[in-house]
């Protein structure tokens, strides 16, 4: 579908996948928080499309072919980082299951939030053709 294939609705994507492997990432954390010698990991996403905002490599949208292109793609993917600098633990495992389930709601909030952002953006393509 045309109406859905704008920049926009691809950030929301690629967002949303950010955080589904975000959560993952702090299950895995968290099921191994007795594990030894087990290094933590983190997604990074929101630091890579900051930068890609800033940095003004945003695409502008054509509606001709003829029209000139505006910025290059920006097409930030999440990066998985482990921690393996830190120990909080006597077995030398890195992982603090308190900071890990705040990480684990504020990633819910964040991906609830833009799953209603979504809906409603095509709730309004919707009344906008003529649905309901």
């Amino acid at each position: 579908m045309m109406i859905l294939n704008k920049p926009g609705f691809q950030m929301m994507e690629r967002t949303l996948d950010a955080a589904t492997l975000r959560q993952r990432v702090i299950a895995d954390n968290i099921a191994n928080v007795d594990t030894p010698f087990f290094k933590r990991s983190e997604v990074r996403f929101e630091e890579l499309l900051q930068q890609e905002i800033n940095g003004g490599s945003i695409q502008g949208f054509r509606t001709d072919p003829r029209h000139i292109e505006i910025g290059r793609p920006s097409q930030p993917q999440p990066q998985l980082i482990r921690d393996n600098q830190t120990l909080i633990n006597n077995n030398l495992n890195n992982v603090d299951i308190d900071y890990e389930m705040a990480l684990m709601a504020k990633n819910q909030l964040r991906y609830n939030t833009m799953v209603q952002q979504v809906s409603a953006d095509i709730k309004k393509v919707r009344t906008a053709i003529g649905g309901r």
